[in-house]
């Protein structure tokens, strides 16, 4: 049975993660350098995120799957300007499927579905305000191995590239998809050199690390091992690794 990223690092024999705070407490701006914040649970509001020290968030531009109820699903234009008048970075990505769920992980459609998901994405992040140069990130939100990758994965990830363009398009995943996608040519270019559009979880990552990722998410809620506490809500920090990570508020 496959397991999401959240099944997974519940039940991994690893240490829980450390945090900069004891979880039952707001964290302070410890980003080192630079932190944003991704949403497991629900909206944090623009002027809270600041106030934690976090430079930003990834905020999603899909639609909201069957069953679901988050409220963070798709960004809203509303939403978006909140956080630029904040002063805050925005990141695009993209998750309608997840293992488990009647509508299964986004990968597993292939070329056709790749082709549909990145004209979704495409129309979510134009309606936000999202800048037609800023990449979008697609979630590989399951531990898939090398031969997973390349009989579903990168085909799916070849029909988003027809719609966004491969410069545009980028990936989530543990640290072998960052790899693959990068030696298969389907994600683009930072605009700091020896980066490419990859955002890496460490789960099922086991300790290593893509060096041409822009995006590091370091701290992964669950269950067992809680994100940080901004306000009560729990949320997924994400480490910057590179000027250009693919914010909104860039020229390129």
């Amino acid at each position: 049975m496959t397991m999401s990223r959240r099944q997974a690092l519940r039940f991994a024999a690893a240490a829980p993660l450390v945090l900069a705070a004891p979880v039952s407490m707001t964290p302070t701006a410890s980003a080192a350098p630079t932190q944003l914040i991704d949403f497991t649970e629900r909206l944090v509001w623009p002027e809270q995120i600041k106030a934690a020290g976090y430079a930003g968030a990834l905020v999603y531009v899909s639609e909201l799957r069957p069953g679901a109820d988050f409220d963070f699903k798709p960004v809203t234009r509303e939403y978006a300007d909140r956080m630029r008048a904040a002063g805050l970075h925005i990141v695009s990505c993209y998750q309608y499927g997840k293992p488990g769920w009647p509508t299964p992980s986004d990968f597993t459609r292939g070329y056709t579905g790749g082709v549909a998901d990145a004209q979704t994405a495409l129309r979510l992040h134009g309606a936000a305000g999202g800048p037609d140069t800023a990449p979008i990130f697609f979630s590989v939100d399951e531990d898939i191995d090398s031969d997973t990758w390349k009989t579903l994965a990168v085909d799916w990830f070849r029909g988003i590239g027809s719609v966004l363009g491969v410069e545009r398009t980028g990936i989530y995943g543990h640290a072998l998809a960052c790899g693959w996608a990068i030696g298969d040519g389907v994600i683009g270019h930072s605009t700091t050199p020896g980066h490419r559009w990859a955002w890496q979880t460490k789960a099922w990552s086991q300790g290593a690390r893509e060096p041409a990722a822009v995006l590091f998410q370091s701290a992964v809620n669950t269950a067992s091992t809680p994100g940080p506490l901004i306000g009560d809500i729990h949320v997924d920090t994400d480490d910057v690794l590179a000027d250009d990570f693919g914010q909104w508020d860039l020229a390129r």
